[in-house]
């Protein structure tokens, strides 16, 4: 896209001297109570800064913004860099890879990294932390302690929260604005019966098809994705990266502008990834978003509708670089020298919303799982006698079901445990807002003698972002838990 505008949120801010209002020290530090910024030295608290230079209606939205801290990332940008301190002159060195400040070792100013660099280590803005360590520590704990039984033994011992890290991490934070263009087919049930008697008795359905399209003009405000490439592996078998996705959303419309004093006490991670490595995950998420806005105008269509044609026309985008605040206890899971699994438990420093992946003792589940499976043959074989007799025939329909009760049990608590599955919903999370609706809804023909319940081919609630690369152990859970 050519006409890219920058917006320079870096712009007025010097190249190392962050100074208290009051008295001009550099001793500050962001005070969680209130979520300012506090002088160190006279104990002046203030308001950080806004965000501003965005367009704020994304409905006016056009061509490209991006802000300073989200331009592409340097290939060859080193993260040693050295900042002339504003107090003496000094030259001070900043290992971006581990810091965002330094103090200056003459005149003992603290120093910090302001201006965006070509390097990922300095956003737009900054989300400060608002949910205190011991919360964040009694959310992990009620968490795992629901998880206990079936925990690694190993873990069991080694639990304990103190050394929960409090953590930066990279996201951008995307508004886009398009017109979104959906056509295709749906039905309409009009009578449900059944045929046939006895054992071979099945249901039956009519209903009317319509041709349906909709126009209309969706804003998407403030979605947010991972700017880490390791993050952003949501399919990872050795990381269970999806955990930390699962606890969006954040408000980033509280997010303010970037002032390395809100990582003191905190720990970052780098920006990584480019707006071009990100636009790909962006625009099917913006089209999930679409595809489900579009649902509230379908109601009437209780067996779904298929789409066979959705187009989704970017008219303005707008890119920011946010530091997002997590809580995050993790474990690393040695089954053997060369496989070794990192657990994650999270938590939104915001909302305090928590996920989390607990290390499973195998044995255990499989050897319960295979004495619940044993009592369900046992119990079907039981019940075969009186169905032998003639005492029942109906109410002993569910016999089918014991035999695989074993196997239904290993699949829902390998996914209470390892929630491979959890994941942000975008689809409904994310501030949406549409206009300009334009509706058709043509009458085709009745369907009569219909034997799924569901249009076929209905994908109306697809989601084709972030759940591709699930396990299919966790598709199963996931269908065990709704069901």
């Amino acid at each position: 896209m050519s006409n890219v505008r920058v917006v320079h949120t870096d712009a007025g801010k010097d190249h190392g001297k962050d100074t208290c209002l009051s008295c001009g020290a550099t001793d500050i530090t962001f005070n969680p109570n209130t979520g300012q910024l506090r002088c160190d030295f006279c104990r002046t608290e203030f308001v950080p800064q806004s965000v501003s230079g965005f367009e704020t209606d994304v409905s006016r939205l056009q061509g490209k913004v991006v802000g300073a801290g989200a331009t592409d990332v340097a290939a060859d940008s080193d993260a040693i860099i050295t900042l002339a301190c504003g107090g003496c002159g000094a030259e001070v060195i900043i290992d971006t890879d581990e810091v965002a400040q330094a103090r200056c070792h003459w005149c003992r100013n603290t120093l910090s990294l302001n201006t965006q660099v070509p390097n990922g280590a300095v956003p737009d803005a900054v989300l400060p932390f608002s949910v205190k360590k011991e919360d964040a520590q009694r959310q992990i704990e009620q968490f795992v302690a629901k998880r206990r039984f079936f925990a690694y033994p190993k873990f069991k011992q080694e639990f304990c929260t103190e050394n929960i890290l409090g953590v930066y991490l990279p996201y951008m934070v995307v508004d886009v604005n398009a017109h979104a263009q959906l056509t295709g087919q749906g039905e309409v049930e009009t009578r449900r019966y059944t045929v046939g008697s006895g054992n071979s008795q099945q249901t039956r359905y009519d209903a009317n098809l319509f041709n349906v399209s909709r126009n209309f003009d969706v804003a998407v405000k403030g979605l947010t994705v991972e700017s880490s490439a390791d993050k952003l592996d949501h399919g990872s078998s050795s990381r269970t990266n999806n955990i930390i996705n699962a606890i969006m959303p954040f408000d980033t419309e509280n997010c303010v502008r970037w002032n390395a004093n809100f990582l003191k006490g905190f720990a970052s991670e780098k920006r990584d990834v480019n707006i071009e490595g990100l636009k790909g995950l962006v625009g099917t998420k913006a089209k999930d978003i679409a595809r489900h806005s579009a649902n509230t105008t379908l109601t009437a269509y209780n067996r779904g509708v298929a789409w066979s044609n959705e187009r989704l026309e970017i008219k303005g985008q707008q890119w920011k670089a946010a530091y997002l605040p997590v809580w995050l206890y993790s474990y690393q899971q040695v089954k053997s020298p060369t496989n070794k699994v990192l657990h994650y438990v999270a938590v939104n420093a915001r909302t305090q919303n928590t996920m989390g992946s607990v290390p499973i003792h195998m044995p255990k589940l499989l050897a319960v799982s295979a004495l619940v499976s044993l009592l369900g043959l046992l119990l079907a074989f039981f019940l075969l006698v009186p169905l032998a007799l003639g005492l029942f025939i109906e109410e002993l329909e569910i016999l089918w079901a014991l035999p695989v009760i074993g196997p239904l049990y290993f699949f829902y608590y390998f996914n209470k445990y390892r929630n491979a599955g959890a994941r942000h919903l975008h689809e409904e999370n994310t501030n949406t807002a549409m206009s300009n609706m334009q509706v058709v809804d043509d009458f085709v023909k009745e369907r009569k003698g219909l034997s799924n319940a569901t249009m076929k081919g209905a994908n109306n609630f697809d989601v084709r972002a972030n759940t591709g690369n699930q396990p299919a152990i966790a598709k199963v859970g996931n269908w065990i838990k709704n069901v």
